[in-house]
């Protein structure tokens, strides 16, 4: 898009508007005209010094993108929800024009919406700085900043005090598509509400009455809504976002989600013995390796897992299995009693891993697009619901899934499938687990998996600064005060328990319920009445939430492999003289997977080196050191900010990470935020990211499915590059204006319908052995700021992200706006509020 346009749009509506209620024009309303005046005012100022800021990173960002087909990095994100920011003002700004002599006119409430935008603008100001000084430091094209320390630890430190409420807010989710932005606004209230009541209650019924009579001041109040919010990602620990992420899981909700989801013939819960058994090598069929069962922190137990099938197989209602089935308080599948038709097993299976950041959901959660997919493929569908974080930390869940994945291979015929293909999917941290499983199944020497797709997937767990993890700050679904709780739980530093309550029998636990429900129905109606009614509720009172007080974090746990060495159960090595995978897989310096080559004590194997001394600190390094081209060195330095002279810790080290006369908003409270540099999550079946090279080698072919908007994008980004510099079969997909875990939104719009559909046929391309996958189906382009979708004629458009021609004159026109990821509207609405953004 022509960004000089788009900023002369911005000036042109800013000044006109502080013109006309700064002369005491009609309309004017004294203090809430004062407000809009500086509002704007101040949004030119941001703007002045954001115009060459964004000209320079749109003349470099494209250095870092996968290739020129695939245009996504963080830098181009950044930049994106900048001008989405802008774009949003404009329209917002026309609306004022339009409508400020009409006798409707709600001069305050359009003041706020301005203010809101106004500190949104100066938060992403301050974003845009950092990715300055991160463009300076990175080497070129590498997107991670490489140490936890300096600038990784600098960014930490400014997002534990920048203000973040204003994303909450009225603005909150303007950056996504429109079709999405009431979901997540439902989200949000949930989230606030829920919290308010968290701790107060022992059961669910009393955080539910109590969340459901206090949720509608967080719905008719943006502000409060935003404070709070905050508040929550800020100060809870993983053992609320554990709860809050759980409630999917509950009997109502998981029961309307299956009313609405496709009817499938096999549902079925599994709960495997942990029982050793062979497998025979990839390599050589006459040998075999044991796969002992998972026994990391919590010992030996059943793994468990789902079957979903659309169709009834050869198997699948086999006595052996039925043994297997657990109950989940009601029948298995009642479509098996109706004696339905047995189908010839699949020659496909797909294995998923769910996401839930290693700490929350199951299998059950993601059921409603498991369904679908198994009809849309036709295949069965295993998802394994492997052990969570804080309780059972790395690597408990990759031992569970490795353990799945072999327990599969070796009982196909049980599970409707013929045993030839098979592929692994996984979201978020499944797919973490679907790429650290294949690693796994590599350094075994058993047989590998004829693909992965991971969608959105963690593969780097460390606290590195990128561009595209400053969204954090903005992200409604994973903050990095959230993330870095999710990851420190997974790497064992979360304390496993949150503190103890008091116990109380069952006959007081009913009463004091009752009374609480009761006491919370009278109290949150009333709150909500008066809220409803009270036309000052911006000054109301903050909630009087008890504020939980996190425990003292335990030690970080010794390293497993010190329990490994000694345990019964620790994984076999593969025989050296065997299987020529022994020699170059699993490095030994692993501190916490040195159990893949522990000996059993009944073998009689003896363990080699599975990496070489020879293999030095480059075979495991990430980061893609090339010789740059000189002008591309210049380009660079034209944007890129060098880091302050001196890096003495003081009071004003903080106020130096960003230009003389600028400062961020601050927050009233810091961001409880520790780093703590643990060495599990640079084990490279933690962060695969991190792998050496000689393990990458031996992956199957791997699509990626991203979002453009994703804290994680540079994550896949990063993985996808090194991948192909290692000439591996890898593919990458970015998806435009949607969040991180559309998959569990699939239901919701027809956007994250089709983003859903994106990774079917990557699973389609696996099973059926084509060299690319079919392009996504085209549909229209996504209008930013109105509340609807709209397709403009003659232009091919698409939800994912590529090049659309440059339209210059259309910001001057004040009828479209387009960028060259998207299109966004900016026309002014009619005479109503109705459309508004962030309401």
């Amino acid at each position: 898009m022509d960004t000089k346009a788009v900023f002369a749009a911005l000036y042109g509506v800013c000044e006109e508007n502080t013109t006309f209620f700064s002369g005491g024009g009609k309309g004017s309303q004294g203090d809430a005209a004062r407000r809009l005046v500086e509002a704007m005012s101040s949004i030119q100022e941001h703007a002045r010094s954001l115009e060459p800021v964004v000209s320079g990173f749109a003349a470099v960002y494209h250095h870092f993108d996968f290739d020129p087909h695939i245009p996504a990095n963080g830098y181009r994100s950044l930049v994106k929800v900048v001008r989405c920011c802008l774009l949003h003002i404009i329209h917002k700004g026309r609306y004022i024009t339009a409508n400020r002599r009409s006798i409707f006119f709600r001069l305050a409430h359009n003041a706020g919406e301005m203010e809101a935008y106004c500190n949104a603008l100066c938060q992403l100001r301050a974003l845009l700085y950092l990715a300055q000084r991160m463009l300076h430091d990175n080497s070129h094209g590498n997107l991670f900043f490489q140490d936890e320390s300096g600038l990784s630890e600098s960014f930490v430190r400014e997002y534990s005090s920048m203000h973040k409420g204003c994303f909450y807010g009225r603005c909150l989710g303007f950056q996504f598509t429109p079709a999405i932005r009431p979901s997540l606004q439902t989200i949000a209230i949930g989230l606030v509400a829920f919290g308010e009541n968290y701790k107060r209650h022992q059961s669910g019924i009393g955080v539910a009455a109590s969340s459901f009579f206090t949720s509608g001041k967080y719905a008719i109040d943006p502000e409060l809504r935003g404070a709070e919010f905050e508040r929550i990602t800020q100060n809870l620990d993983v053992h609320f976002w554990k709860a809050f992420w759980n409630i999917t899981e509950t009997e109502v909700l998981s029961s309307l989600a299956s009313m609405t989801s496709t009817t499938v013939k096999v549902n079925r819960a599994l709960s495997v013995p942990p029982v050793p058994f062979d497998l025979p090598l990839a390599a050589n069929h006459r040998a075999s390796v044991t796969i002992a069962p998972p026994s990391a922190h919590i010992g030996t137990a059943p793994v468990q897992m789902r079957l979903i099938s659309y169709d009834l197989r050869e198997g699948q209602d086999s006595e052996t299995l039925l043994s297997l089935c657990r109950s989940e308080g009601g029948a298995i599948s009642l479509s098996l009693g109706l004696k339905a038709k047995r189908l010839p097993s699949s020659p496909c299976l797909l294995l998923h891993f769910h996401g839930g950041g290693f700490v929350a959901q199951t299998s059950k959660s993601h059921e409603p697009y498991l369904k679908s997919w198994s009809q849309d493929l036709g295949v069965p569908i295993l998802s394994v619901d492997y052990s969570l974080a804080p309780e059972a930390p790395f690597p408990r869940a990759l031992e569970e899934c490795f353990y799945a994945y072999c327990w599969a291979l070796r009982n196909h015929h049980l599970l409707g499938w013929t045993g030839e293909k098979i592929c692994l999917a996984g979201d978020s941290a499944g797919g973490n687990l679907s790429l650290t499983t294949s690693m796994r199944a590599a350094a075994f020497g058993v047989r590998m998996p004829d693909g992965i797709v991971a969608a959105y997937p963690a593969t780097l767990l460390t606290a590195y600064a990128s561009p595209s993890r400053l969204l954090t700050l903005m992200d409604p679904l994973l903050p990095l005060s959230v993330l870095s709780r999710c990851l420190s739980a997974y790497a064992g530093n979360e304390p496993q328990t949150e503190k103890q309550v008091e116990k109380v029998s069952t006959l007081s636990l009913v009463r004091r319920d009752t009374a609480l429900l009761l006491r919370d129905f009278r109290q949150g109606a009333s709150n909500w009445i008066h809220s409803f009614l009270d036309s000052s509720r911006a000054s109301s009172s903050p909630s009087e939430a008890a504020e939980a007080t996190p425990g003292a974090t335990d030690a970080m746990r010794k390293s497993v492999s010190e329990a490994a060495f000694s345990s019964p159960h620790a994984d076999p090595p593969v025989a050296a003289e065997v299987s020529e995978f022994a020699t170059r897989k699993l490095s030994v310096k692993s501190q916490t997977c040195q159990d893949l080559g522990a000996h059993n004590s009944k073998s009689t194997f003896q363990i080699a080196p599975l990496i070489s001394e020879e293999d030095t600190t480059e075979d495991v390094n990430f980061f893609l050191c090339k010789d740059p081209d000189p002008s591309v060195l210049s380009d660079l330095s034209l944007v890129a900010i060098p880091p302050p002279a001196g890096e003495e810790v003081s009071e004003s080290a903080v106020s130096r990470e960003f230009p003389r006369g600028f400062e961020p908003l601050r927050s009233e409270q810091l961001a409880e935020m520790r780093m703590q540099s643990s060495p599990v999550v640079k084990d490279p079946f933690c962060s695969p990211l991190l792998a050496p090279d000689s393990l990458l080698k031996g992956l199957p072919p791997v699509h990626i499915v991203a979002c453009a908007l994703d804290p994680m994008l540079d994550d896949s980004v990063m993985f996808a590059k090194r991948l192909r510099t290692l000439d591996q079969p890898v593919t990458l997909c970015v998806v435009d204006d949607l969040p991180h875990g559309f998959l569990s939104l699939s239901q919701l719009s027809r956007e994250t319908r089709e983003a859903a559909n994106v990774c079917v046929e990557r699973i389609r391309a696996v099973f059926t052995q084509e060299d690319t996958p079919p392009e996504p189906r085209k549909h229209r382009k996504l209008e930013r700021t109105d509340g609807g979708l709209s397709a403009f004629p003659g232009e091919a458009a698409s939800l994912f992200i590529g090049p659309v021609e440059e339209e210059e004159d259309a910001v001057g026109r004040g009828v479209k706006v387009i960028d060259e990821e998207d299109l966004v509207t900016v026309a002014a609405q009619s005479n109503t509020d109705a459309g508004e953004i962030g309401a």
